[in-house]
């Protein structure tokens, strides 16, 4: 019995109202048409889209001629060509025009093997996009985490007013130690972050208050990191008038789940006298990937 081996990458742009760059970073990954986009998320408030891209694994085969990083490698030289982070407002923090990018295995893929294809991808913007690259998780080889270099770099705090993130956060006067790249950011491009982890679910949740200091206290305590949920990690964002999202990586979906996150958060919200709406999931379930790139017919 053949195994079905799938590479799943999420990769977010820090972009989602300029369309004729988001067109541009489309059609590149269209000349790669067996690594899809099976979903597309886009946030107005935040400035930013996620896209979710699944092709088939070949561990065999040379790292460059999988689709995916091919695929993955051209929609990163269209975003930094085509956006200028410096012009860039927005209520998500980023460090990059590509802000994040993740691979995860999906079916019966492994995640040491599709850590080599973060590597990899990671290598070629690094050295032929001059763009600092620092990798995390599997595709590290301590498995540094995500928040770690995120907060070493001044991701979570605001750098203007109204708790807007206005360009990256990085000055290119900072002398840098990535993974890959040059030791200085160039302050239209910013950093990259590159990963492989086990499957990451998003799941965000609007608090209908402008307070933000009080969501930040929720979104501390339902975070693992402030002894909250184990495996959630939490941080408030204004989104829109009127309301603020409590923002959620469940690390370990299948242990803590989106429905626990949501008590957790309606418990605490309580507690300050305010009313929290139904969370929602920004990408669909693994399994639901899987089918969608199934039906594609690009696996025998």
């Amino acid at each position: 019995m053949i195994k079905l081996m799938l590479a799943c990458c999420k990769l977010y742009i820090s972009e989602s109202r300029n369309r004729v760059a988001l067109d541009l970073i489309e059609r590149a990954s269209k000349q790669y048409p067996e690594a899809a986009i099976v979903n597309k998320f886009e946030d107005e408030a935040y400035n930013r889209v996620g896209y979710t891209l699944v092709s088939k694994f070949t561990p065999n085969h040379s790292w460059n001629t999988n689709p995916l990083q091919k695929a993955v490698f051209a929609m990163v030289e269209t975003a930094c060509e085509a956006i200028d982070l410096e012009l860039h407002h927005g209520t998500h923090p980023r460090l990059g025009v590509v802000d994040h990018i993740c691979f995860h295995p999906l079916a019966q893929a492994s995640l040491d093997q599709v850590s080599g294809l973060a590597q990899s991808v990671a290598t070629n913007i690094g050295n032929e996009l001059q763009v600092p690259t620092f990798l995390y998780g599997a595709a590290h080889e301590e498995g540094r985490s995500l928040d770690s270099i995120r907060r070493e770099l001044g991701y979570f705090k605001p750098n203007s007013m109204g708790n807007q993130w206005s360009g990256g956060p990085i000055s290119e006067s900072i002398q840098l130690d990535p993974n890959f790249g040059p030791a200085r950011a160039a302050p239209g491009t910013g950093v990259m972050v590159i990963g492989a982890t086990r499957w990451v679910d998003n799941y965000n949740v609007p608090i209908m208050s402008t307070n933000i200091s009080a969501v930040r206290r929720i979104a501390k305590q339902v975070s693992g990191r402030g002894g909250g949920l184990a495996s959630v990690q939490a941080m408030a964002l204004t989104h829109g008038d009127g309301s603020t999202e409590v923002a959620c990586n469940l690390l370990e979906p299948s242990v803590i789940g989106a429905d626990q996150v949501q008590f957790k958060i309606e418990q605490l919200a309580g507690e300050e006298g305010m009313v929290v709406g139904k969370g929602y999931f920004t990408d669909f379930s693994q399994e639901d990937i899987i089918e969608k790139y199934l039906k594609l017919g690009f696996v025998d």
